[in-house]
């Protein structure tokens, strides 16, 4: 799998994150057939605010499956009662909640993401961890997959020069009943710009 990630600050509190994979299907190191991709657009409400509106677009190989979605995203270590505790203990917390899907499944269907990022200043500064788990509701689904499935995925990472990372994950993906638990070692490269 090839995954590309991009992040930006946008003017007017606007914000855009992105996610793109490629990968094969067979598992194995031919050509990539398959995609799926995440658009990202978020405001925040004001300044000092916590609080963000979100726009997530998805879009995915094949046909009819394509999904959009909009709710709140309330990143946690931003927020004033609690920012003290998640500055100790090195931690960025974000809850998403996307109240509303548009697809071609019941309009009933809602999404709450859990993002993360933890750093370990006290153990080394080239070590982090990272994750993130999405847990649907409503959804209509064959009955071999659980109620309210979840996808996530627990990364660490450690910097071996300067922004090249060696990475380990553990990834989980409750719509796949072949394959639900993984996991994948690799490298990342970060470009800051």
């Amino acid at each position: 799998m090839f995954t590309l990630n991009t992040a930006v600050k946008l003017p007017n509190r606007f914000s855009y994150f992105s996610l793109l994979n490629l990968y094969s299907s067979d598992n194995s190191l031919k050509e990539t057939a398959n995609y799926y991709t995440e658009q990202n657009i978020r405001w925040k409400i004001a300044d000092d605010s916590p609080l963000d509106l979100t726009l997530q677009m998805n879009f995915r190989t094949g046909d009819d499956n394509d999904r959009h979605r909009l709710g709140v995203r309330w990143r946690l270590n931003n927020t004033s009662y609690l920012q003290d505790i998640f500055k100790v203990i090195n931690l960025n917390y974000s809850l998403n909640f996307h109240a509303v899907q548009f697809d071609n499944k019941d309009a009933s269907v809602w999404q709450i993401e859990h993002v993360f990022l933890m750093k370990f200043p006290y153990i080394s500064e080239r070590i982090y961890l990272s994750g993130f788990a999405d847990h649907t509701f409503n959804q209509d689904l064959s009955k071999k997959i659980p109620n309210s499935p979840i996808v996530g995925e627990v990364q660490m990472g450690f910097r071996l020069y300067d922004n090249l990372f060696f990475i380990s994950e553990y990834r989980l993906n409750q719509y796949r009943r072949s394959d639900v638990n993984n996991f994948a070692i690799g490298f990342q490269y970060k470009m800051i710009w």
